[in-house]
């Protein structure tokens, strides 16, 4: 009781302590909110910051069209012809070599080959394979580099998806997104550097969810912005009816001030983090509706796109509007299109999946290459894994299924300095195992990073005493991707 009576007639005691001493650091830290750039030379974690990028980058922003619930590759990129001719076969002991299995498929008592009901065509100067089912595709595809060789150990969606997105299987790890943010920051102070578009497929969908594009243990600032179909692109960002700008101006001026006693008093940097949200909503109210505005598009965009790009939410307007907000100056802009889980019907699932956005994925490479943005974009394309060679259930030649495979997928890059028109990778000839150049999630974030100019090893935070990375302790750069 002496103690207490002691500090409060003192007005001091540890936590006033700590949060004074703190006071010259925090005042740096808020004069970096009110001026972006002040400090940015000078203000790093282990001179980590400071030194970013650590090297001439080949991309400078990325548009990740993620194919949730995970597209086939044996009806896409990765042509099996033995699957055809051996239809109904049991897959040999010596390919699958005691491999775990899904649930999905874990009680099945044998294990019928099915092939793909679609045909194969070899396109581009390097022959590439792809199925008729991406003929738009096949178009660009002296634009793109197809891996074949990519693997996870997650067997299942949600940790798989997790995985591809924040280089861990379990939540609260920020997303590359939101690394991305922390370590370059933004382009533009009008938008944020870390935008998420949603669209929805025909097909079986799995759910995404914002832990996806979490910030994790970053400052929230980092966290993804969510763009709705709504006519509120960004919610909750238009000011109320009747209230003026220059109201809403000093109001925030007011709230900052506020935040600013409050951040002297306790020193949280999550108080900082709000002014700096604050700011950017405000700054957003003028950006948004200009850049989500596709009434001055030519007709020449939109027959490019195809005539779903005209409705809000589709994958269509999601690719146009990810071009959009890229070529104003948006760090990652992430697009989730579910509907890829075909466990069953997938021939005719699948044909309408492919349909969804092979227009649009190719119209995309297209209009940034015209634009002469694709060399400094990064466009990829893929889902969290593979799928198995054969037929989950009772096999039928025009109607089957097929289950989770880690083992060996296909994605495609193209743009921001990775080799365009060639193949990477292979898997034998049952498209189980992969044979040549594996590619892990690990391998693929250090790439990624590679080409945002950043090395993946030191770009850390450190969090309840230990430093985290995107690629954990794992990960190398794929050069033979590069250009």
């Amino acid at each position: 009781m002496e103690k207490e009576q002691l500090e409060h007639s003192l007005g001091h005691n540890r936590r006033k302590f700590l949060s004074k001493v703190s006071l010259g650091i925090g005042s740096l830290a808020l004069g970096s909110l009110l001026i972006p750039d002040l400090f940015r030379k000078g203000v790093a974690e282990d001179d980590i910051m400071d030194a970013l990028p650590h090297f001439a980058p080949k991309a400078k922003r990325v548009i990740y069209l993620f194919q949730n619930g995970a597209p086939s590759q044996l009806e896409s990129f990765d042509y099996k012809p033995l699957l055809n001719k051996q239809a109904g076969m049991e897959l040999p002991d010596s390919i699958r070599m005691g491999q775990r299995l899904t649930g999905m498929t874990s009680g099945q008592s044998s294990f019928p080959l099915v092939g793909s009901y679609y045909g194969f065509q070899q396109y581009g100067e390097a022959r590439a394979w792809i199925s008729d089912l991406f003929p738009y595709t096949a178009k660009v595809v002296d634009d793109i580099c197809i891996v074949k060789s990519m693997y996870t150990e997650a067997i299942n969606h949600d940790p798989a998806l997790t995985f591809f997105q924040t280089g861990a299987q379990v939540g609260n790890r920020p997303s590359m997104g939101s690394w991305l943010s922390y370590g370059l920051g933004n382009e533009n102070n009008n938008l944020p550097a870390f935008c998420v578009l949603l669209s929805k497929g025909k097909g079986n969908g799995q759910g995404v969810y914002s832990k996806l594009w979490t910030n994790g243990f970053l400052d929230s600032v980092h966290q993804g912005v969510q763009f709705s179909a709504s006519e509120d692109p960004v919610l909750y960002l238009n000011d109320p009816k009747g209230m003026r700008r220059e109201d809403r101006r000093r109001m925030l001026d007011k709230i900052a001030q506020l935040n600013q006693i409050n951040y002297q008093a306790f020193g949280d940097p999550e108080i900082t983090a709000k002014i700096q949200q604050y700011e950017m909503a405000f700054r957003m109210q003028t950006a948004v509706p200009e850049v989500t505005d596709i009434s001055k598009e030519p007709d020449s965009i939109i027959k490019m796109y195809g005539p779903d790009c005209l409705v809000p939410g589709t994958y269509a307007a999601n690719c146009l509007l990810a071009r959009k907000l890229s070529e104003s100056g948006v760090r990652f802009v992430q697009l989730y299109h579910q509907g890829w889980d075909q466990h069953d019907n997938l021939p005719s699932e699948m044909a309408k999946q492919a349909k969804d956005v092979d227009q649009a994925s190719a119209a995309l490479i297209q209009d940034l290459k015209q634009r002469g943005l694709l060399d400094e974009t990064l466009v990829i394309w893929g889902g969290e894994f593979g799928r198995t060679n054969y037929c989950q259930g009772e096999i039928q030649l025009d109607n089957y299924g097929r289950d989770h495979h880690p083992k060996a997928f296909s994605i495609w890059m193209a743009g921001g300095g990775v080799k365009p028109g060639i193949v990477y990778g292979e898997t034998d000839e049952f498209g189980y195992n992969i044979t040549e150049n594996p590619v892990h999630v690990h391998d693929f974030h250090a790439t990624i990073l590679h080409l945002m100019g950043v090395d993946h090893e030191r770009l850390t935070y450190k969090h309840l005493g230990r430093r985290y990375r995107l690629t954990d302790v794992h990960g190398h750069v794929v050069k033979d991707l590069l250009v």
